[in-house]
Order: structure tokens, then sequence, then C-alpha cells
């Protein structure tokens, strides 16, 4: 039997990148992983369709809220040794999700969850950048994104194969034994952690953009329940604004920012980062939603469910490392804008034919979404490393993650809100032309949400009233698809109008003016650049 090599002084660099490619693709598999899981866990759980969405907003959110955090916490303490406790709090995380009873456990396991993967990710990003040579680290952050995304891709089917052949707590349970093998292969191959020890935390910063990042989503994901107008929602908004707003201000004067504002001045570094954020808050209700409509609508159980977004990942694992060599040719305008079109206009097309509750009208959206998201995901993700100033690059890895789960967690957030609205709008008007009660109307909710695992649910409800309940939910539905085709084409016009043709072969090295106040890492690149 041939051995297994182990890491030399020559190989390293490739063993580390195999443990934190393997290390990200865990963490991001979960953002839809439990996807499929949702009905099963709503059915054994009794939980409201709020409450579900918290199951994966939670772990969005707290993902989105610390990884600035993580990243700096990284570069003060060692970015090897933060990676590790990361990994601990993550899978100790996944374990306690896989043991929960009730609903208010399960959310806060998957918030302490994304607590860990935020501590992973900007370290996992950082030491691949560190470990190799500027001439090798955008094919090695190529094959660090293209493979991550593609696991994120087959987080359905993954979690159909496992609620389905086990139960809906394996798709926890499962990254402990893929975790432990990441925590061992990271202590094999990493290299001693390197310290700044002049760098300090930015507590100001800190206290700022998380309370104002979960004050934001919050209100989002509970309007529906409060109500737009409700003092607690608008008190939300507006405090979770301010908050925002203050934290850019403070970050423009710190010493030791979360997030180095130096990195904004590449107009490709912004645009990048936004696109990628719109289009994770459309491929993350596609997934959520697209899993629910096949289920409750169509009867589809959670092993087909994932397999009803192959024709999604295909396209995806087949174009997405030849869109990497395509950039090297031509830059990232044109590819970044086409795929962004080529996705919203699927998700548009998706919604249109919803209400013929027959998938196969859905395989040429799928399929087109994958293309699209080919086009986007790893030329923007190549685009925004290669300009960001060298000096920066841990952090503007942190930076695009950041944009990424926000824009995950926002596009739940409103997607949902808008999904609940449109169904609870006509179930009212419905309950008001029959005379039916609210109680009445949330047991038709019920009993809809559970038909597809037991379809004794609808027994002895009339067809009308059935029939209503899934027209309200698929138009629910549409109208979430058209909110986030309409948020990927914004992006789209704003990669076409605003990206400039800057390739990897002729990306700034990184000079960029100093100015008083500055990161640190800022003024050291401006002064490497004066002759």
């Amino acid at each position: 039997m041939r051995a297994v090599p182990r890491p030399t002084a020559a190989n390293r660099e490739w063993w580390i990148l195999a443990t934190m490619t393997g290390s990200l693709s865990m963490v991001l598999i979960d953002e839809t992983v439990v996807s499929v899981a949702l009905p099963t866990i709503q059915r054994e759980l009794d939980m409201s369709q709020t409450e579900l969405q918290w199951v994966v907003n939670a772990y969005l959110l707290a993902l989105a809220a610390f990884v600035a955090v993580g990243g700096r916490l990284g570069e003060i303490f060692g970015q090897g040794r933060v990676f590790k406790i990361g990994a601990v709090v993550f899978l100790v995380a996944s374990a306690a999700c896989g043991f929960a009873e009730s609903e208010a456990f399960l959310i806060t396991a998957r918030a302490i969850q994304g607590l860990g993967a935020a501590l992973m990710i900007p370290a996992s990003g950082a030491i691949v950048i560190n470990a190799f040579s500027v001439k090798e680290r955008g094919r090695a952050m190529g094959i660090y994104a293209g493979i991550s995304m593609i696991f994120l891709a087959l987080g359905p089917l993954v979690g159909g194969l496992l609620t389905e052949g086990w139960t809906w707590r394996a798709v926890f349970w499962i990254n402990i034994p893929v975790g432990v093998v990441m925590l061992a292969l990271a202590a094999v191959t990493l290299p001693r952690d390197e310290r700044d020890r002049e760098a300090r935390f930015d507590w100001p910063g800190a206290f700022t953009l998380v309370p104002g990042l979960v004050a934001i989503v919050l209100a989002l994901m509970q309007a529906q329940s409060w109500g737009w107008s409700s003092a607690a929602t608008i008190s939300l908004l507006v405090c979770g604004g301010v908050l925002v707003v203050v934290f850019v201000l403070v970050e423009l004067r710190a010493r030791w920012p979360l997030v180095a504002p130096g990195l904004f001045r590449s107009r490709n570094f912004t645009v990048d980062n936004v696109v990628l954020g719109l289009v994770q808050f459309a491929l993350t209700g596609i997934t959520v939603f697209g899993a629910i409509y096949v289920q409750d609508l169509l009867g589809f159980t959670p092993i087909e469910a994932g397999l009803s977004l192959l024709p999604l990942t295909l396209p995806l694992l087949l174009l997405a490392p030849r869109a990497g060599r395509i950039y090297d040719r031509v830059g990232p305008r044109v590819l970044v804008a086409a795929g962004a079109a080529l996705l919203g206009g699927s998700l548009v097309w998706a919604g249109l034919v919803l209400d013929q509750l027959d998938y196969w009208w859905l395989v040429p959206a799928y399929v087109v979404s994958g293309l699209g998201l080919a086009m986007v995901m790893t030329p923007a993700s190549t685009d925004a490393m290669n300009t960001a100033p060298s000096a920066l690059r841990g952090e503007a890895s942190g930076v695009m993650q950041t944009m990424r789960q926000v824009g995950g967690t926002v596009g739940l957030a409103i997607m949902g809100t808008v999904a609940a609205t449109i169904q609870a709008n006509q179930l009212d008007d419905f309950a008001a032309q029959t005379g039916a009660s609210a109680a009445q109307r949330e047991l038709l909710e019920r009993a809809l949400a559970e038909a597809q695992g037991n379809p004794a649910a609808l027994q002895g409800l009339p067809p009308e009233t059935v029939s209503e309940a899934q027209d309200a939910l698929v138009s629910g539905i549409q109208a979430a698809y058209y909110v986030g085709g309409g948020a990927v084409v914004f992006g789209a016009i704003l990669a076409w109008l605003l990206l400039r043709r800057v390739s990897a072969a002729d990306a700034p090295a990184a000079p960029v003016p100093a100015t008083p106040g500055a990161h640190p890492a800022l003024r050291v690149a401006a002064e490497d650049a004066e002759p």
C-alpha cells in the first residue's frame, strides 16, 4: 500500500491549501446543508415559519457580525491559533445543534456555530495567502474559493441524503469527523504563528458594527410578525442604521480598524464586494425557498429536494475554474456583469413558472443560475484580491467574506419577510371571505407544512381551502424570487458601469496614499512605493 505523503518543506503550502480549503468548505456548506432539512425540523420541533428562518439566519448573522472581529483577532493573536479556537467552537456547537430538542436551543447553538465560523474564515484566507508566493497566490486562491463554492452549492444534496438516510441531526453531526481531520492537519502543517505585538483590538469598531448588524437583521426578520410600522421594528432599524454609520466614522479615524478604509480606495474592490454580497443575497434565497417549494408543494423527499439543485450545481462545478482563466485574459467587467444578469434573469424566470407546480419548468432557470454563478463568483473574488493592496490582502479576504455573509443574511431576512407578508396577506383575505378564524388559518398553514412527510395532515380540509393555501405559499416564494432577481440585476448594472479591466497580470502591487491615522499597513505600503 502506498503511504500517504507527509508534509515537507517542498509541499507544505499545498497541504496548508488543502486543509484551509477543506475547512472553508465545511463552514460554507453549513449555510445551505440545512435547507432541505427545514420542513422535517419544523415538524419535529413544532416551529413557526419565523423560527424556522432563524435556524438559517442565526448562523449567517453571527458569521456576518463577527467575521471582521475574527480577522482582527487573527492579526493580534496569530492566524493559526485563532483558526484552531474557531474550529473547536464550531465543532462543539455542531454537536449541540444535533442534540437540540427545542427551537430556542437549536437557534442558540446555530449562532454559536456561526461565531466559530467567523473566527475560522478570515484566518484560513490569510493563512493561504501567506503560504504562497505572489506568483502562485492567484492560483491558490482560485482553488481555495472555487472548491468551497462547489460545496456551498452541494449543501442541499448532502443535507437531503443525511436527512432521509439517517436523521436531520446528521447534517450537523457530519461536521465533527470532518472538523477533527482538519484540526489534525492544521496541527501538522501550519507554521508557527507570527503575532503583531503592536496591534490593538478595535473595541469601538466592534461595539458599533456587531450590534448594528444584529439590530438591522432582527428588525427585518421580525417585521412580518411585529408589523413594519411597529415601534420595535422602526426603533431597531433606526438604531442599527445609526450604529453602522458610527462604525464607518470610527473606522476612518482608527489606528487599528476592524476594516481598513484604504481597501475601498480601489473601485474594483468595492464593486466586486457589493456584487458578491448581492449574489449571496439571492443564492441563499434560492437554496432555502427552493427546498421548501419542492418539498411542501411538489412532494419531493429530502434527497429529491437536494438532487433538484443539481442543474445549478453542475454548471458551477464545470465552469468556475474556466471562468478564472477567462478572467486572466479579459478582466472582470464582462464576466461579472453578464453572469449577474444571467442569474437575475433566471430568478425572474423561476418566479414566473412556480405556479405551474412542475419541477421541469425550473430546470432551465437552475442551469442558467449555475452558469451565472460561475461567471460571477470566481472572477469577482479573484479580482477583489488582486486589486487590494498587497499589505492588506489578509484583511481583504475578511472583508470579502463579511460582505458575502451580510448579503446572505440580509437577503434571507428580506426575502423571508416578503414571502411571509405576501402569504399572510393572501390567507387573511381568504379567511375574511370565508369567515375562518385566525386559529383556523394558522392550523391550515401548519397542515400544509406537514403534508410532505405526512399526507394525512390535509385529510378533512376542503379542497378549495388547501388550494388557496398552496396559492398563497407560491405567491410568497414568487415575490421573494423577484426581489432576489432584482438585487442581482442591480449588481450587473453596477459591474458593467464601474468595473475596470484589471487582470491578474497587471493588478497594482498596492501603493496607496497614506493619510493621517491610516491603517499602519497602508502607511508601510505607501512608504515602500516611494522612490
